[in-house]
């Protein structure tokens, strides 16, 4: 009899809170991986489009500004369900989340007053790249470095010069860009 009752309270522990939290967790893997695949998927067909019809359309410029932007999405998409999730499960294991939510308010506060230049260089660097300022292989003068972009970042953009140094410019630094790749673009 004895064995029945702890048997019975073992089961109406484990359909209570963990299989909860077993829920939220395999939920948010599939609205995760979902997510995933509709951003990559959207993107791909954006990438693939010819907008610019004729000789002059960039077709592989598209694909790279395509694929940053699923990059910063997936990456998004992936920070904002793992935190709801891990409030729902914080919640569950009976967490007051009133005081977590206020001081994670103050926490996010200070950060963002000592990281304004790491997101000024990420805002720049997504309207860099919607805008098509420049991309790998444009010959660039920024800043007073003339030369060949190697790769575009959010946050980064890296040029060789003539003489071979290779140079790392912060997008958010980067106030005016001569390309002379794009002259004869119309």
């Amino acid at each position: 009899m004895e064995l029945e009752t702890s048997l019975r309270q073992g089961l109406e522990w484990f359909l209570g809170t963990p299989l909860r939290i077993l829920l939220i967790s395999i939920l948010a893997l599939l609205v995760q991986r979902i997510s995933s695949r509709a951003i990559t998927r959207t993107l791909s067909k954006v990438a693939e489009a010819d907008f610019i019809p004729g000789e002059k359309s960039s077709v592989s410029r598209q694909r790279e500004r395509a694929r940053t932007a699923a990059s910063v999405l997936n990456s998004s998409s992936k920070a904002i369900i793992g935190l709801v999730a891990g409030a729902m499960i914080l919640g569950e294991l009976g967490v007051d989340l009133g005081p977590l939510v206020a001081s994670a308010g103050v926490v996010g506060f200070a950060v963002g007053l000592g990281a304004q230049s790491i997101v000024r260089d990420l805002l720049s660097g997504i309207i860099m790249l919607l805008e098509d300022q420049y991309g790998v292989g444009d010959n660039v003068e920024v800043l007073e470095v003339k030369g060949k972009v190697e790769s575009v970042g959010l946050r980064v953009t890296t040029i060789r010069d003539g003489k071979g140094t290779l140079w790392y410019l912060r997008n958010g630094e980067i106030l005016k860009v001569g390309n002379s790749s794009q002259r004869s673009r119309s």
